[in-house]
């Protein structure tokens, strides 16, 4: 057995060919890539470009340019910020565990972090602040946003959601409109063909490159600096451009279905390749598919860590996910999480949906589908403070989730900012 496993080495002898099949001048597959690049300078240029569009008071400049109506709710957020009327982390601790506070022992290095999906519209983040103040609740420390990059480019949402990022002191996804759904597969419509997209999701043919395009303009324009990967053709082009120099950052999709360790070391090693002679990558997180259970998980964070990524790439996980139209309810992981988050390091708690006792009681429940409807249709069809409540009531869900690994010792990364 042990001369099977000899076999398995990968000889120098590969290593050279892919280097040569990379380094080749006349490769059009890499031309056309370096092409797109060029188009917006080298990358020490681009990196400038997104460094300085990402400055809050550039972004603010902006705003007031368009004399948007957010400015004076960032206004606010930065003054409830700064008087500190967000909980303290230690309070909320104190909290939740009353007289058992001082005998919990936390387990510093297994952290996890609070994350909420899907951050549709900035006024959403507003109300969920002050809901945060009132009630003594967190407020996340990351946040995926799926909405179109070209409609809420069109009323400043794209700009007004950054300023509060780098406010409040989250990390946050964007979804590029390159994908799938776009109708770059001529051959699939809406629902009525959604089989087809199960022969592959994301950017076939000449998308790939369109990806990379779409995200160097809002990276150098809005400094967008993580957005969602959803095809493998997308991830390997991520990882040549932070290898080339430009610092894009990107999580994989749960439609990518890493529900295997296997896949999951596919997905890292390739990660491991390509990284920069610091050990980092542009992989920064990934989603596993819903169906993946702890073992999976433990035995993911192996090639995780020998990699030595443990530290770069975040295991992110779905505790909640939408009511309706992604998967069979009751779903809640919140049990599996407490368990394999003392054993596991640098996970994301994800947010997707309510807890499904509350989801199942609302008139319109959270449905994944919700995030494909434009914005004017969400208000002409009445579903504004439907879809508001969907959003408050994963902010709950994130609350529970909190609570509940606060309890067994667990800490939790919420906004930096806000409750230090």
């Amino acid at each position: 057995m042990t001369n099977l496993q000899e076999k398995l080495k990968i000889s120098s002898e590969s290593y050279d060919q892919v280097n040569k099949f990379l380094l080749d001048g006349n490769n059009p597959l890499i031309k056309k890539f370096l092409d797109v690049v060029k188009k917006y300078g080298t990358p020490e240029e681009i990196n400038a470009k997104a460094s300085e569009a990402r400055k809050i008071e550039n972004l603010m400049g902006k705003l007031k340019e368009f004399n948007s109506p957010y400015i004076k709710d960032l206004e606010w957020l930065i003054e409830q910020r700064d008087s500190g009327a967000f909980i303290k982390i230690q309070d909320y601790y104190k909290k939740v565990l009353g007289d058992k506070y001082e005998s919990t022992k936390f387990a510093d290095d297994f952290a996890v972090t609070l994350e909420l999906s899907a951050l549709q519209y900035f006024p959403f983040l507003i109300e969920q602040a002050k809901k945060a103040i009132k009630h003594g609740e967190l407020m996340p420390g990351r946040i995926i946003r799926v909405r179109k990059m070209k409609e809420q480019e069109e009323d400043h949402d794209i700009l007004a959601v950054a300023a509060a990022m780098n406010i409040i002191g989250a990390s946050y996804v964007e979804t590029l409109d390159t994908k799938g759904t776009d109708g770059s597969n001529v051959h699939l419509g809406g629902p009525e063909t959604i089989t087809g997209y199960f022969g592959g999701v994301g950017q076939p043919n000449d998308y790939a490159l369109k990806w990379i395009d779409e995200f160097l303009y809002y990276y150098t324009t809005y400094g967008v600096r993580q957005v969602l990967n959803v095809n493998p053709g997308t991830v390997i082009l991520a990882y040549f451009l932070y290898k080339i120099g430009v610092d894009i950052e990107f999580k994989i999709s749960v439609f990518m279905g890493n529900d295997n360790p296997y896949s999951v070391l596919w997905t890292l090693m390739t990660a491991k390749l390509f990284s920069r002679p610091d050990g980092t990558t542009s992989l920064i997180g990934f989603n596993f598919s819903n169906s993946v259970n702890n073992e999976t998980i433990e035995l993911s964070a192996i090639p995780r860590k020998d990699f030595g990524l443990e530290d770069v790439v975040r295991f992110e996980h779905h505790i909640t996910e939408t009511y309706k139209s992604i998967v069979r309810q009751p779903y809640d992981r919140t049990k599996e999480l407490v368990e394999i988050s003392s054993k596991v390091k640098n996970i994301s708690a994800k947010h997707e949906g309510a807890l499904p006792e509350l989801d199942t009681t609302r008139d319109h429940p959270s449905d994944i589908l919700d995030y494909f409807i434009d914005k004017k249709d969400i208000i002409d069809q009445g579903m504004w403070d439907a879809v508001k409540l969907n959003y408050l009531d994963k902010h709950d869900s994130v609350n529970h989730t909190a609570q509940e690994l606060i309890k067994n010792g667990i800490p939790v990364i919420a906004a930096r900012n806000l409750h230090k």
